[in-house]
């Protein structure tokens, strides 16, 4: 067979696809965590939020941040990220208020309902882990955390 052929003929059967590599390892669970965490505030009434609000809640959250902060943190262009702190700050889970050190600039600081949100999220998170640590068992869900502890040292930006 010449090497031109082997890109033209068709194969008689069709090879697996190969193993999922380390994002697509991160993201399946990554999604499948958003998933719940949106269906779960939805459950416990903030059914105002929308998937991409979540970026906004996102680990550490936004409280005492500047937006420009917030928009490096969540990768989001500044413009995108004011244009759902507008949404949070009308449906009342945010404010913008002056920053006391820098008047030119602002800071996110969460109403109670957006505190209630950051809560309901921990434990929707929670409940999820204690499910994969039932099916993972005690000692392989701790060393999956522990890696991934290690990871996100790695990972994580350094401010």
């Amino acid at each position: 067979m010449s090497l031109s052929s082997r890109f033209t003929e068709s194969p008689d059967t069709e090879a697996p696809p190969p193993p999922p590599l380390i994002g697509a390892l991160l993201r399946v669970p990554f999604e499948t965590v958003r998933d719940r965490m949106l269906a779960g505030l939805h459950e416990r009434g903030f059914t105002d939020l929308v998937a991409a609000h979540l970026d906004v809640f996102q680990y550490p959250g936004p409280e005492n941040q500047r937006p420009l902060q917030l928009a490096t943190q969540t990768r989001m262009t500044k413009q995108a990220l004011n244009y759902l702190l507008g949404q949070l700050e009308q449906l009342g889970y945010l404010t913008r208020e002056p920053d006391h050190t820098d008047q030119r600039s602002k800071r996110i600081r969460l109403t109670r309902k957006g505190h209630a949100v950051i809560e309901a999220i921990r434990e929707i998170v929670q409940d999820v882990e204690a499910e994969w640590e039932l099916q993972l068992g005690p000692r392989k869900f701790a060393q999956l955390r522990g890696l991934l502890t290690q990871l996100y040292e790695i990972a994580a930006p350094t401010n």
